[in-house]
């Protein structure tokens, strides 16, 4: 069983404003997903347990990790999609782009090889393995961004807003293959409040404090009556 993620009395300073005040939380649902308006903390979580932004104060455990203090572990257990695919693809070509993920876990050139084809397959990315990555759609990029994250086997996948700029058949290409079973974790930050019903458990967040954590569809509910007031 994988260890819970876990904060307690996490503040997170981002100069001059509070990003996060007082979130405590134990998470161990399989995948969770993150909700609430802009500018509510909800990337600013994610961040935190992916190691991107340190906390001011309070302790972070994610699947039994320190992110402060063991950024290397972390590094290995996570991987990340963002909204913004361009800024995750890094090499020329797409099989290049998905190779490239795998430079740190040193493989014999042969594994290295069949780990690409088999991911490239997966996201429907064979026929464009020698494309031009800057040349594909919004939609094809974002597969490769996955495709980049999933390669590398991680634990715990974070994904912030990874549907926000595409159109309803590829967003609904990218939450299948996130929801798709698996062993690992997804942390989904979405303003997509169907694709967060989804999930296990959902986690709501308002003026950088954790306001309500649960089931789905009742995070949701409360979330729009939120709206209309």
């Amino acid at each position: 069983m994988t260890e819970p993620i876990i904060l307690d009395d996490v503040c997170v300073m981002l100069g001059d404003r509070l990003a996060l005040d007082s979130v405590s939380l134990h998470l161990d649902a399989h995948r969770i997903a993150v909700i609430g308006s802009n500018g509510s903390g909800k990337s600013t979580f994610a961040r935190v347990l992916g190691g991107l932004v340190s906390p001011t104060t309070g302790t972070v455990s994610v699947h039994g990790v320190d992110p402060v203090r063991q950024s290397a572990a972390l590094r290995r257990l996570v991987g990340f999609v963002f909204s913004n695919p361009d800024a995750q693809i890094i090499m020329p070509t797409v099989a290049e782009d998905a190779a490239f993920s795998l430079r740190s876990e040193k493989l014999p050139r042969a594994e290295s090889a069949e780990r690409v084809r088999v991911a490239l397959e997966e996201f429907g990315l064979t026929e464009l393995a020698d494309r031009a990555a800057y040349d594909l759609s919004g939609g094809q990029k974002q597969l490769l961004a996955l495709c980049g994250a999933v390669i590398r086997r991680p634990q715990l996948m974070i994904a912030d807003e990874p549907t926000a700029y595409l159109d309803a058949r590829n967003a609904r290409l990218i939450a299948d293959h996130l929801l798709a079973p698996t062993d690992r974790r997804l942390v989904l930050v979405t303003h997509d409040l169907e694709l967060a019903q989804r999930c296990d458990v959902a986690v709501l967040f308002e003026d950088g404090r954790m306001t309500g954590v649960g089931d789905p569809a009742d995070l949701v509910s409360r979330y729009e009556a939120s709206l209309a007031c």
